[in-house]
């Protein structure tokens, strides 16, 4: 399969609303070799989204927690045992703290950046005839393209396939959980449980880190990926049985760290460093940021499920730096 018809499931298992990043600093993390990868790696046994990392120079555990950051309300769950762990330990951290996207001001200066640079639109990307067809199936789904046109494809991609009825397009922050649908938002969640346990709340990454991410992908490659993501949900619609975005969200049900970041790289082939950027960087980046604070605080970390997995997922990183990472299922 191609990562274009899933953009939108694969930017939910990263946590990422509107956005993705690189850039935190710190020492790189070790590199696996082959003969260690099989060892360190999750395998598909491992059905669990909380993990525990301990070592012999902690006094107190921290825990890693997959979230998956757009899900329908029916679909939502959330364990007990996840709960005690935030119960536990002293701060909960995100990828960006979730308090800045639902913060107004924030928000209202986030919308300049979202906007492709030198006022280049969407139809300076595409063919006039591709062009009418994402104008048209964004203005069939209540969204006036000429508001639009100027945003960065990839937010626009994260768009194809939802629900607008369901709650916010741009990822469901503070979505609609009242019965009869709606989406809900793991990171705001889990917000909630943290403050009314009075934990630290921050994030990993900043809002800026994050935004700056897309102008590192030629707009044209962007608009290429949104016009096959529309043309593949157009297709898919007039098939029977699930939507790609369906068996996502199936997949994070079961619980597969390592099921989602093999579906992440296989689909990521042909898209030159959008695996690279979105998932590894980030990953080698905040593993000594993580480390650099086990020792001080028990802490959680919730971040996106397709970052646990895999041979650069922080839970093979974090194994290869010689603490235990264990999944815990109750």
């Amino acid at each position: 399969m191609r990562l274009v018809p899933r953009l939108q499931a694969i930017f939910a298992l990263f946590g990422l609303g509107l956005t993705a990043a690189v850039g935190a600093q710190g020492t790189a993390p070790a590199t696996l070799d082959e003969s260690d990868a099989a060892f360190l790696l999750p395998s598909t046994e491992d059905t669990s989204l909380l993990w525990q990392i301990s070592g012999d120079d902690l006094s107190s555990p921290s825990f890693i927690f997959g979230t998956i950051h757009l899900i329908p309300a029916e679909d939502y769950f959330l364990q007990g045992h996840v709960v005690r762990a935030i119960n536990d330990v002293d701060e909960v951290l995100f990828e960006v703290d979730p308090r800045e996207m639902t913060n107004p001001a924030n928000m209202m200066g986030m919308m300049n950046k979202i906007n492709m640079r030198n006022d280049t639109s969407l139809r300076d990307l595409l063919s006039e005839a591709r062009y009418d067809s994402v104008s048209t199936y964004f203005n069939d789904l209540g969204l006036p393209f000429m508001f639009f046109e100027r945003m960065k494809p990839m937010f626009l991609s994260a768009m194809v396939g939802q629900d607008m009825g369901a709650g916010n397009p741009f990822g469901g922050m503070g979505g609609d959980d009242s019965e009869g649908g709606g989406t809900k938002s793991y990171e705001l969640e889990l917000v909630q449980i943290a403050e009314a346990g009075d934990k630290e709340i921050g994030g990993l990454e900043t809002i800026d880190f994050q935004l700056g991410l897309f102008d590192s992908i030629p707009y044209s490659v962007q608009a290429e990926m949104l016009f096959k993501a529309i043309d593949n949900d157009l297709n898919a619609k007039m098939q029977e049985g699930d939507s790609q975005y369906e068996q996502m969200v199936a997949m994070y049900k079961r619980k597969s760290v390592a099921e989602m970041s093999a579906l992440i790289s296989s689909e990521s082939e042909g898209f030159g460093d959008f695996e690279e950027m979105l998932v590894t960087r980030r990953n080698e980046n905040w593993v000594p940021n993580i480390i650099g604070r086990l020792a001080d605080k028990p802490s959680m970390y919730a971040v996106g499920a397709g970052h646990l997995g895999g041979e650069h997922g922080v839970i093979a990183l974090l194994r290869a730096e010689g603490y235990t990472v264990e999944p815990v299922y109750e």
